[in-house]
């Protein structure tokens, strides 16, 4: 592995480091204000950026109410693409004479919960990390018997030497380098195995940081079964993709 990639600790004497939360989502009114709202809360955060993946309800309306930035995409297109959007705006409204906006990605169903993913930014901001990902408490009602988690899990130890607590979480802290550095992003429920795995194979530190966090999570009737099959797969095709890469020496 590589040297570190540690993040610019001249941000912390020039000018005040500012953030951009990115959410993306879809058919999420009935939370989405109280996320953007909550989220608008956290410190250094100055953007709250909504990319509508599709929606069929009235999420883009509801999150521009609340105060985000809202852009949208006319059909579903997942949710690499999404954040890969939200990115790619908050890029267009930095300015050059400032430090690029971290950017924090958080999910739209946090509700009144989404501030307390502000303890993601600080080993970011101080240069300690290049990315922060937030560990969950158990969440009430989910049903999943851990099959996706194991997978995603052994993969990135397997790949990177770095044995992650929730390998699947999609809240994440990260540098503009360090997210330029992870794009393309892997497709469906596997972009953050793969960001992970390409990350850290590219010399880039990773830090797991608690975070109470309440989200609506996947039950154990057949729609969350079909949920986690989906995921299993995403999870496996984004792994096997870095395998083949690394066999033919593409990494890097």
């Amino acid at each position: 592995m590589s040297t570190p990639r540690r993040a610019d600790d001249g941000r912390r004497t020039g000018p005040r480091q500012r953030v951009a939360v990115v959410i993306p989502a879809k058919n999420e009114s009935r939370r989405i204000a109280a996320t953007v709202r909550s989220a608008r809360s956290i410190p250094h955060v100055d953007l709250v950026l909504v990319v509508d993946d599709g929606s069929e309800d009235a999420t883009q309306h509801v999150a521009r109410d609340a105060g985000a930035v809202v852009v949208r995409h006319s059909h579903n297109r997942g949710k690499a693409s999404a954040m890969e959007t939200g990115a790619a705006v908050v890029a267009m409204r930095d300015a050059p004479d400032r430090p690029a906006r971290l950017l924090l990605f958080i999910d739209g169903d946090l509700g009144e919960t989404a501030v307390n993913t502000a303890p993601l930014i600080p080993p970011v901001l101080d240069g300690t990390a290049d990315v922060s990902i937030a560990v969950l408490p158990p969440q009430a009602g989910a049903g999943g018997r851990g099959l996706v988690v194991g997978l995603a899990r052994r993969s990135i130890q397997a790949m990177t030497g770095w044995t992650p607590t929730q390998p699947l979480s999609g809240m994440r802290c990260l540098t503009r380098e360090a997210f330029e550095a992870a794009t393309p992003l892997a497709h469906g429920w596997g972009v953050e195995t793969g960001m992970t795995i390409d990350l850290l194979t590219k010399g880039f530190v990773a830090v797991e940081v608690p975070c109470d966090l309440k989200h609506r999570p996947s039950g154990s009737d057949f729609r969350g079964q079909m949920h986690r099959a989906a995921q299993y797969r995403d999870v496996l095709l984004a792994v096997n993709a870095r395998r083949m890469r690394k066999v033919l020496g593409r990494d890097g």
